[in-house]
């Protein structure tokens, strides 16, 4: 192993789906979590952003139209992660998936963040999630971040967002 490590103002630009009906993948990521078209390529291919960026999510289905979803147990993608800014914003996004009634597969607090889970049309995962603070970042005896999976209060992320 050289020593060599990425900056540390890399991010992750974008993720790049194959889905099997783009307008089904349009209704999910646009009409339920609010992303934008950016680009249509045809009917073959979709690109869609937060804020105007070219984009965060691309959408085809070049080799993967009318096609069932990935085998669970094989390799490939386990979930993309979109980061909200606040925790308002994540308790604002699982109030409109609690009111369209959109199956959320799971919720954590993992210290650093508050996640919530659910699949897209076609099963592949994506976490919604705020980061705390790092000042609040649990630290263990040795220094080190002490991240875990905990029950995520619910109640509170919702209370939080009818204060608004």
């Amino acid at each position: 192993m050289s020593d060599y490590k990425i900056p540390a103002q890399t991010r992750i630009g974008h993720i790049h789906l194959k889905v099997s009906d783009i307008q089904q993948s349009l209704d999910f990521y646009c009409g339920l979590l609010g992303f934008e078209v950016m680009q249509m390529y045809g009917d073959q291919a979709a690109f869609i952003s937060a804020g105007g960026y070219h984009h965060h999510i691309g959408l085809n289905t070049w080799q993967s139209k009318g096609a069932p979803p990935a085998p669970q147990n094989t390799p490939g993608l386990f979930h993309s992660a979109i980061l909200y800014p606040e925790r308002k914003d994540l308790a604002a996004i699982v109030k409109r998936l609690i009111g369209a009634k959109y199956s959320i597969t799971g919720a954590s607090d993992h210290g650093v963040s508050e996640a919530i889970y659910l699949d897209d049309p076609d099963h592949n995962g994506v976490e919604l999630y705020w980061d705390r603070p790092r000042e609040e970042w649990p630290i263990d005896a040795n220094g080190e971040i002490e991240m875990y999976t905990r029950r995520l209060d619910m109640e509170g992320l919702l209370a939080l967002n009818s204060e608004q």
